[in-house]
């Protein structure tokens, strides 16, 4: 049977990280690149709906490795599947990619210190195993399957169409057609000014939201970094302008956070400037939480706002009491004509969807465990995973998040050990892993890790913490238990003999 050293989940953005941080700083491991699809690029591959982009600017959700060198800032997801590839494509990584490798159960065996992999290859799904020292997924924290729509009254004697944009049909023609988007998030107000302009625009289309949601205008251009660009070398270019944007997003999130009236008064500001002053503000963008506790939707150049002002979309804050034959029945007693309905209601979150994970026997619930530094769960040995900010740009967290993964596996090389396992401390305070008030988060919190009170157990949704932490910090942490094949192991610098691989 095959054995690897490293085997990585998933061939997206922070695979691809992984990849690149392990091959550079580990060179001496064996590794493979397992991906369920038939293409690498995760997310900016599966989904295709009209004016998919980041919501995050490219110099952060780039690698810190290779810059973006794109004159957008807030780029479309052609854009970034290629940037992906492009990276995996230079640094040879595409070679270890091996497609159509689902993985269904992962077992570990602390009397023989390594998982026992099992994949479903093809089509045909065809059973194999392999083995391998140290688990990383990289797979994110949602469900590629389905999304989430919910069954309301009378969808079944609809005569349009209803979809969900997760999984967008190659044959949707909505030229002319009348559309309603369902749904307030960042699919949403992506999807509304796609679907409004360009040589395809609808004819009409109506965003119909069951409550506000803070929205910010940004620019798709970064006129600071490409003017970096034409003076500096691109990789010092690329540094400063990557850096510029994270102290900014970490200012605007304390502020929200700190001083929430005046972030709250400035997003106001700028929609009224783009909607106009009579636009009834507050019963679409006024909403009832505060800023931050459910994720800000960025639109670049107020895109949002002018199809809205230009009439060619508009926006309904209501609920749905039932479709009928026509369209969509409000509680309200009004209603919207319809020939295609888009749910944009949301992701199924779900870490290591489909995965049975088996530790010595017991399979792991991961709702019942606690997250180390943001990357381990507690009592699952030699396991990672890379999970990203929900505040900045994914990437930033992933990249940092790579980096310990190999300090880690140097560490343990360097001493011997052959099982590093997070051992959680009971006196901890249990919170949820995201602190999230919207309805993916609430509706998977369950099956989620959980984190602590304090750290290592903590999730400060900070850069700055975690360079601190996971670039800068010790590896041999008093909270992880290494094992040697051979010796007792250690849990903060002191001998278990209880845990001896051979006892």
């Amino acid at each position: 049977m095959e054995h690897l050293d490293v085997l990585i989940i998933g061939a997206g953005l922070s695979g691809i990280s992984a990849s690149w941080h392990l091959q550079t700083a580990c060179a001496d491991r064996s590794y493979a690149i397992v991906e369920a699809r038939e293409r690498m690029g995760g997310t900016w591959d599966l989904f295709r709906y009209p004016g998919i982009r980041s919501d995050s600017d490219m110099y952060t959700l780039g690698y810190r490795f290779r810059p973006w060198r794109n004159a957008k800032a807030i780029a479309d997801g052609p854009s970034i599947k290629a940037y992906i590839e492009d990276t995996a494509r230079e640094f040879g990584i595409d070679r270890r990619i091996r497609y159509e490798h689902r993985l269904v159960r992962a077992e570990w065996s602390s009397a023989h210190a390594r998982w026992t992999i099992e994949l479903e290859v093809g089509v045909e799904r065809s059973p194999k195993q392999l083995t391998c020292t140290f688990l990383y997924s990289c797979a994110g924290y949602y469900d590629y399957a389905q999304g989430h729509t919910p069954e309301w009254p009378g969808m079944a004697s609809f005569g349009g169409r209803v979809l969900h944009p997760q999984h967008w049909p190659d044959d949707l023609d909505y030229r002319g057609a009348r559309v309603v988007v369902i749904g307030s998030g960042a699919t949403a107000v992506t999807l509304v000014p796609a679907m409004a302009t360009g040589a395809h625009a609808a004819a009409h289309v109506t965003m119909l939201q069951r409550s506000p949601t803070y929205i910010a205008t940004v620019p798709s251009v970064d006129v600071i970094a490409n003017a970096l660009r034409r003076v500096l070398p691109s990789g010092l270019a690329y540094a400063l302008a990557r850096w510029k944007n994270v102290t900014r997003s970490m200012f605007y999130y304390h502020i929200a956070r700190t001083r929430p009236a005046m972030f709250k008064k400035a997003l106001r500001v700028e929609a009224e400037k783009a909607l106009g002053a009579d636009f009834p503000f507050d019963v679409h963008f006024s909403p009832r939480y505060e800023p931050w506790d459910e994720r800000l939707c960025m639109v670049p150049d107020g895109d949002l706002f002018t199809v809205l002002r230009d009439g060619r979309a508009s926006i309904v804050t209501d609920q749905i009491a039932h479709f009928d034959e026509a369209g969509v029945v409000l509680t309200s007693g009004a209603r919207l004509d319809a020939d295609i309905v888009v749910a944009a209601t949301g992701l199924r979150m779900s870490l290591l969807t489909g995965v049975t994970l088996v530790v010595d026997g017991i399979v792991v619930e991961l709702g019942r465990t606690m997250i180390y530094k943001g990357m381990m769960v507690s009592d699952v040995p030699n396991l990672a995973a890379a999970v990203g900010y929900t505040n900045a740009s994914w990437t930033l967290k992933c990249d940092l998040i790579a980096q310990h993964v190999c300090r880690l596996l140097n560490h343990m090389r360097a001493h011997e050990y052959v099982q590093v396992t997070p051992r959680r401390d009971h006196s901890l305070t249990e919170l949820p892993v995201f602190d999230f008030t919207s309805g993916y988060v609430q509706r998977a919190s369950s099956r989620l890790p959980k984190q602590g009170n304090r750290a290592p157990w903590r999730l400060y949704q900070n850069y700055v913490k975690d360079l601190m932490s996971l670039r800068h910090g010790r590896v041999h942490d008093p909270a992880l238990e290494f094992r040697t094949a051979s010796r007792p192991a250690t849990l903060g610098g002191v001998a278990e003999t209880l845990f001896c691989a051979d006892a």
